[in-house]
Order: C-alpha cells, then structure tokens, then sequence
C-alpha cells in the first residue's frame, strides 16, 4: 500500500502543476477544489466508506469558509486600505467585524472536527490540517513560478 502511494503522490502533484500552469490568468476554482479533493483523498488514504461520510461534512465546512473568507475580504479587507481615513470609531468597528469573522472561522473548525470525531481517526484529523497546509503551500509555489515563467 505504501510504495502505491509513493507512485500516486508524483502523479497527483504533476497533475496539480500541470493544471495550475495551463489554467487561465484567473485561477479556476473548480479544477482548483478538484485537485484538492483528490490530493486530500490521497493524504489520508480514505476508505470508500469514510469518503462517503467525510466528505459532505468537509464541503459544508468549506462552503461556509468560503462565506466568510469572501465577507472578510469586501467587509474588512478594502476598508483596511483606507485606514488612514477611518475615524477612530470606524477604526473600531472594523477591527470588531475582523475579530467577529476570525471567530466564525474558528467555530467552524471546531465544528468540522466535532463532527469529524465520528468518521476519522484523531490522527487522519490532523493529516487532514497537514494536508490542507501543504496543499496550499503547493498551490503558492507553482502561481510563484507561474508569475516567473511569464
């Protein structure tokens, strides 16, 4: 099983390059989502049974991640840039708003881990945090040689 693995991770991580490189100058989030799923998948060696609960548990935590990244950034983010011009009150009510959504992400993550205890082991658990930060690392280093190549 583990050699099978060693022969997977090239391919998941040549086709994650692959796609990331030829996609267009905007990421595409659906083929982006797509190699995650399958690098997460291939991460933590999920049984066909644990896919099937995992994953609607996981995407409902994305889902609402996404939510509030996307509240975070036209809510918090451009009015940051303007920090300068706030008055100390707007000032405040800001950085409340930012305080707010940081806790929404974290409730969420204590959610998704209430529910996973029940589908994965504590230490797929913490694969899958590995295996979210290294995706994202992955993700980063081939748009910065993208960005370089072009």
């Amino acid at each position: 099983m583990m050699s099978i693995n060693k022969n997977i991770t090239p391919l998941v991580l040549f086709l994650l390059i692959t796609v990331v490189s030829f996609s267009q100058d905007k990421p595409d989030r659906e083929k982006i989502k797509a190699l995650k799923v399958a690098f997460i998948t291939e991460r933590l060696e999920l049984s066909s049974n644990e896919a099937q609960l995992f994953w609607p548990i996981y995407n409902e935590h994305e889902t609402n991640m996404e939510t509030l990244r996307a509240k975070e950034w036209s809510q918090v983010h451009n009015k940051i840039k303007l920090a300068n011009t706030l008055s100390e009150k707007e000032a405040y009510e800001l950085l409340s708003l930012y305080n707010t959504l940081e806790k929404e992400k974290q409730d969420s993550y204590t959610n998704l881990f209430s529910k996973l205890k029940n589908v994965l082991s504590s230490k797929k658990t913490l694969l899958l945090i590995q295996s979210e930060h290294d995706f994202k690392r992955q993700l980063m280093r081939m748009y910065r040689q993208k960005q370089r190549d072009n």
